[in-house]
């Protein structure tokens, strides 16, 4: 049998793996800055020792047992056995010798607690009051999804180096605050629930729909927004955003199967074949959504997106989608949420709704928004509804427009694909 290349299996593990790691060892140390070199610190250990010694028969185990040595020397070189981290450095021992304290057992702390989960303690670490709700979210899609910085960027629509700076400073705060590695209770759990949610949700969408590289979806990173939902919703039951987000998750994931074909291309919503999405997704998804809607109360951002999934989930054929109910929706999300981004897609609803010059109007009343200029979905939205209005010219540039800013690889060819389909430009040889 062939040996497994030691360097595609560390980058793999690594992928699935970095936020545990770091989660696990935040837990001993008190410090996901820390936390994060140390899991660092046995990233390069495994590249130094791998490809010589071969791939561990568990890497991941390899990896948080590495990481958690090289916390223990940490503690030991900077003379932090005294109270309370004298106590954590024991902690630290018993676990290695296989003798668990009475007073904490380290390595089922997760099940005993009300969350239960090292990287909901991360999330909540990194989402603490103590940071602005900008550098929450950052920080977390860096420890928690492992994003770059770039693609972190491109979900907030702003400059990489302000993303960069939040992080730098969110460990600065968070280490010079001594913040502790727990989980808030109480009204400070309630108090810190929305910028969770909006953690999330944007780790659920870097899965859905990468930023940049090769491939369409990343569903390692959809799979753990998930899990980290479903958790939150039976942590917080009478929490009708909270279901309203699993919800929404629940939906979008069901179509997974059927957004890229055979090759890996991209499959618009429109075009996708519905007998390959997930009817168990589905159910667990419109569950949620009426879980959400029977708590009463004005619906939030999530339950109100996940109700516009759930119009696309209920329509067995792309022609039975009820768009009238899906602008009433983005109408009323514009109220609660409002954004350039919700607009976008309010116009593309109303233009399948009542025509593509009805959705073209609210498109060009967009294009000077500054947030908007590197986005591609922009020129994207706008040359298919010039092209379903017969003006292909146009339609072809803003395609071209478009591919030129995606910075994702599949999304770029499809893009440029739309932009050949509609002929050559004008003054090209046939």
């Amino acid at each position: 049998m062939p040996q497994a290349d030691p360097h595609a299996a560390i980058e793999a593990v690594w992928r699935i793996e970095r936020a545990k790691i770091i989660a696990t060892v935040a837990r001993l140390v008190r410090d996901v800055g820390v936390a994060e070199e140390l899991a660092q610190d046995a990233l390069v250990a495994a590249l130094e020792h791998w490809p010589g010694e071969g791939v561990p028969a568990n890497p991941a185990a390899w990896l948080v047992a590495t990481a958690k040595n090289r916390a223990l020397d940490r503690l030991r070189r900077d003379k932090l056995l005294a109270g309370k981290h004298e106590q954590l450095a024991h902690e630290l021992e018993a676990q290695e010798a296989g003798v668990v304290p009475d007073f904490v057992d380290a390595l089922d702390a997760a099940r005993a607690d009300q969350i239960g989960d090292d990287l909901l303690r991360l999330v909540f670490t990194a989402c603490h009051p103590v940071l602005s709700t900008d550098a929450r979210v950052a920080l977390t899609l860096k420890l928690l999804g492992g994003l770059t910085t770039l693609e972190i960027a491109r979900a907030f629509l702003v400059p990489e180096a302000t993303i960069a700076q939040r992080i730098v400073r969110a460990k600065r705060t968070l280490a010079a605050a001594r913040v502790p590695f727990e989980l808030p209770r109480g009204d400070a759990l309630a108090s810190r629930l929305a910028s969770v949610l909006e953690v999330i949700y944007l780790i659920f969408n870097e899965g859905y729909t990468a930023t940049a590289g090769e491939d369409w979806m990343r569903p390692a990173l959809c799979d753990e927004a998930l899990r980290l939902g479903r958790i939150l919703a039976q942590l917080s039951p009478a929490e009708p955003e909270v279901h309203g987000l699993v919800a929404l998750m629940e939906l979008q994931a069901s179509r997974a199967a059927a957004r890229v074909d055979a090759a890996g291309r991209p499959v618009l919503l429109l075009e996708q074949d519905r007998a390959r999405w997930d009817r168990l997704l589905i159910r667990r998804g419109l569950a949620a959504l009426q879980r959400a809607e029977s708590l009463g109360g004005a619906l939030g951002p999530y339950a109100l997106q996940a109700g516009i999934a759930a119009c696309h989930a209920r329509a067995r054929t792309a022609g039975d989608t009820d768009w009238v109910a899906i602008v009433a929706l983005y109408d009323a999300l514009a109220q609660v949420a409002a954004s350039p981004v919700v607009e976008l897609n309010r116009a593309v609803a109303v233009a399948m709704a009542f025509g593509p010059a009805a959705g073209l109007e609210i498109v060009d009343a967009m294009r000077s928004e500054p947030s908007l200029r590197q986005y591609h979905w922009l020129p994207s939205v706008r040359g298919d509804l010039l092209a379903r209005l017969g003006r292909n010219g146009e339609a072809r540039a803003e395609f071209e427009q478009a591919a030129a800013l995606a910075r994702n690889a599949r999304e770029r060819a499809l893009l440029q694909e739309r932009a050949r389909a509609l002929g050559p430009a004008a003054g090209a040889p046939e």
